[in-house]
């Protein structure tokens, strides 16, 4: 491929270089040597060394283990019985660097940084049903007396063609042993080019994981935002622990309970949203404890409420949610009814959505469907005709009255739709809350923690508070409320 350049105006502002160019300056380092092992879409990646020149000083080993059974006795059985996972591609890393460190004299090579590439993957199937995905990863040292770094992410295919899918994952992986060598220092930079010589439109990386000495300080969940902020992916989740984990895999035949907000901070009407939708949810024929997962949910245009995102404003967020236990999923969807779109890619059991009054009102708002060529009718039909049922917290207006599904004002073109959803079971009010936190929002709290005024604490669940104050999250400063008290 020749070299790309990215203009800006007339102004040249980035030269990329060629993969066979990244190839050969990988190939060319006397010190970069290591293993490649492809499962699934042929030996894509190495190939690219091979032709480029010089590989004999990189390459310790190419191998491809596709007969199952010869890929179990060489890296292991899988607890289920896969072979396109996580646990597997970490394995085949694991086993092919123990044997370059076993086989090969550091005595006799004290220069050498030793690298282990890997992919595991299942191209399109002949139906052409399941367009393919994939994990690939990379365990490598920047120093050759360091403990691997490891870069790991998940792909999505969205070619329909396998030879196309194939050489998509030739070229990924070239960027990623290059991005991984020469951009380690830069893991935004280095996600960015992960795309060098590939279009969105081939390819979806929907999970990433950094670890080793040289990203200690990564958080891997401002990653995840990276993800969706640079349209590689539509939505991006981590746990509680901060990891970040693959959509697909958490959300697979479960039932669904998801919350969508701005979270900043979370307060009590959250919480007892959360828990009283849940609560209610749980009551539902067909839905089971054990098989239910609970997602709160940030949009990428919340996140950009005021102008660019605010990364430390997103990780104040993420960690708060994270200390109260909870599941979190960043997504570039603002319309609702294609998060429930998202979640029936991988579940087809019940759905629920918790909500304000305000959020359904503007759910029957037709501004947001006016891109539909169906309409509002289309947005509804998709987000409706699914086993999926609204839960609606009250709202407390200017005037003191309490809005419920029952006396909340939609526009009177939407009156007759919105009765026949209600008349049908769609739409059910939350009863058991507290209505003694119905004046509690979130940016007034925000507020006062902003200037100093004091109070805020008791609107919050237990422990958050004390977690705003010691790490000095959403701009609250102690000093500010010493000077409004002088």
């Amino acid at each position: 491929m020749d070299t790309e350049i990215k203009l800006k105006g007339d102004k040249i502002i980035e030269q990329i270089p060629s993969i066979k160019d990244k190839a050969l300056r990988i190939n060319l380092n006397e010190n970069i040597y290591g293993t490649f092992a492809e499962i699934g879409a042929g030996q894509e990646t190495v190939r690219h060394f091979f032709r480029s020149g010089g590989s004999s000083g990189t390459i310790a080993k190419a191998m491809s283990a596709y007969d199952k059974d010869f890929s179990d006795a060489v890296y292991g059985i899988e607890e289920d019985g896969r072979y396109v996972t996580e646990s597997r591609l970490k394995k085949m890393l694991s086993h092919e660097v123990n044997l370059i460190e076993q086989r090969l004299s550091r005595e006799k090579h004290p220069n050498k940084m030793f690298f282990s590439y890997a992919n595991t993957v299942a191209t399109i199937d002949f139906a052409k049903q399941f367009k393919g995905h994939g994990w690939v990863g990379i365990s490598y040292q920047i120093e050759p007396d360091e403990d691997y770094n490891e870069i790991i992410l998940h792909i999505r295919f969205k070619e329909t063609d396998v030879r196309l899918q194939q050489e998509t994952l030739g070229i990924l992986g070239v960027n990623l042993i290059y991005g991984a060598y020469y951009k380690y220092n830069d893991p935004k930079r280095l996600l960015r080019y992960l795309y060098d010589h590939l279009d969105k439109d081939q390819l979806e990386i929907d999970t990433i994981n950094f670890s080793g000495p040289r990203f200690a300080d990564v958080d891997n969940r401002l990653m995840s935002l990276q993800l969706v902020k640079n349209g590689m992916t539509d939505a991006v989740m981590f746990n509680p622990d901060g990891k970040n984990i693959l959509p697909a895999a958490i959300l697979y035949k479960k039932n669904i309970l998801a919350f969508r907000g701005s979270f900043r901070p979370v307060t009590k009407v959250n919480m007892d949203m959360y828990e009283k939708s849940l609560k209610m949810f749980l009551e539902e024929n067909k839905v089971e404890k054990e098989n239910t997962l609970v997602i709160f949910e940030i949009t990428l245009s919340n996140l950009r409420s005021d102008g660019e995102i605010d990364e430390r404003d997103f990780m104040d967020r993420a960690e708060l949610l994270c200390a109260l236990g909870q599941t979190v999923m960043i997504s570039n969807f603002q319309e609702y009814y294609k998060v429930v779109e998202y979640f029936a890619n991988y579940t087809k059991a019940r759905m629920g959505l918790a909500m304000g009054v305000n959020n359904l009102v503007d759910i029957f708002d037709e501004k947001y469907y006016r891109h539909l060529s169906g309409g509002i009718l289309e947005a509804f039909g998709k987000l409706f005709y699914r086993d999926m049922k609204v839960f609606l917290y009250p709202m407390l207006d200017e005037n003191g009255e309490i809005i419920t599904s029952e006396n909340l004002k939609v526009h009177p073109r939407m009156k007759e739709l919105y009765k026949f959803f209600k008349f049908n079971g769609k739409v059910v009010d939350i009863d058991d809350y507290d209505p003694g936190i119905l004046e509690v929002f979130s940016r007034e709290v925000l507020n006062m923690i902003n200037h100093g005024k004091p109070g805020w604490e008791t609107m919050l669940p237990s422990g958050i508070a004390e977690i705003i104050k010691e790490h000095r999250l959403f701009g609250y400063d102690p000093t500010k409320l010493l000077k409004e008290s002088n």
